[in-house]
């Protein structure tokens, strides 16, 4: 295994889950918002799960969006 690669492979992965969430939930806010559906003070709970199958990795990260 080259060590190099994989932490180069796991980091461009990560930044494209990160930018891509990011514009998912603020488009998601936006339109929520501009129907009405939510107020713009208002926080939710969020759940982020990794899934390698190959790997057997099934894990689930918890947190908290905060709009105010």
């Amino acid at each position: 295994m080259n060590e190099e690669t994989f932490n180069l492979s796991i980091r461009a992965f990560l930044k494209r889950v990160g930018i891509n969430s990011q514009r998912e939930i603020e488009h998601a806010v936006a339109k929520s918002i501009e129907t009405g559906a939510i107020a713009g003070t208002v926080s939710f709970p969020v759940t982020m799960t990794l899934e390698i199958a190959e790997l057997k990795l099934h894990v689930k990260f918890d947190g908290e969006i905060k709009l105010e």
